[in-house]
């Protein structure tokens, strides 16, 4: 990495942060350690659609590893912000590693603190394309709400293969899918034409990143050729109000939305 995409990284990292505080993303006590289960605050609505994507997670994929090795699971949490996903799996007997590039102390790893007093998972502050793991240390990488902030795709992908063992699996929870690559594209033109209204002062500093932001089963597809990973779309039933969102759209004349549901590739 370059002194200036470095620098960029860290003022993103400081950025995103107090943007996040700004917006009431922060959890403690009781709501920290409830999440993903928030049934009150401005982003109940959010967590419900995430709470969905977990129990499907859980359901579909750690239960059935779980069951398959005879043992609890070796588990990578990429993009594990405050830690909530390892918490949750630690809780159950799993092994878990949260690994994200922010460690402040709104909903970065910092924030992790009060979870690790109740249950046992390691933090690291490291970036997806060098994860600090050993070959094939994992059972499970999970992508948590964070493969749309890869900036080679490719890259990534080939790093959490190296990570998890044959055998093993890569998830993928609550990153923007889209049927079409124009939607997706229309939604970043759309970011940054809202941003100075969105993001305020910090607007250059948290778009100066070359983020992918979106996925399309395509795309995913053609980042994982060599990899020798074939992507399993597994769709979550979300809460109405989601589900229509197609509908209303299509009434109201604007583009597609997208969607999350579960994303999963076995590692040969």
């Amino acid at each position: 990495m370059s002194t200036a995409q470095s620098e960029a990284l860290d003022r993103f990292r400081h950025d995103y942060g107090a943007h996040r505080a700004a917006e009431g993303r922060g959890y403690s006590g009781d709501d920290l350690l409830g999440l993903p289960y928030v049934t009150r605050g401005r982003w109940a609505r959010q967590w419900s659609v995430r709470a969905r994507s977990f129990d499907a997670f859980v359901a579909r994929v750690v239960v059935p590893l779980r069951r398959a090795a005879g043992r609890s699971l070796h588990v990578l949490d990429l993009g594990a912000g405050n830690g909530w996903l390892s918490y949750r799996l630690a809780l159950a007997g799993d092994d878990c590693v949260a690994i994200d590039i922010r460690d402040d102390d709104v909903d970065g790893l910092g924030a992790a603190v009060a979870l690790q007093r109740r249950a046992q998972f390691a933090c690291v502050s490291a970036s997806f394309d060098t994860l600090p793991v050993a070959d094939g240390a994992a059972d499970l990488a999970v992508f948590n709400a964070a493969l749309h902030y890869a900036t080679d795709l490719a890259a990534t992908l080939r790093e959490a293969v190296r990570a998890v063992r044959p055998g093993g699996e890569i998830a993928v929870l609550d990153s923007p899918f889209y049927a079409r690559a124009a939607d997706g594209m229309a939604m970043v033109a759309e970011k940054h034409a809202q941003a100075a209204n969105r993001f305020g002062a910090r607007a250059d500093s948290l778009l100066a990143l070359p983020f992918i932001e979106y996925l399309t089963a395509e795309r995913l597809a053609a980042a994982s050729t060599s990899l020798g990973l074939t992507w399993h779309r597994q769709r979550v039933r979300y809460p109405l109000w989601y589900e229509v969102r197609p509908l209303l759209a299509r009434l109201r004349g604007q583009r597609r939305p997208s969607r999350f549901d579960l994303w999963t590739a076995r590692v040969a």
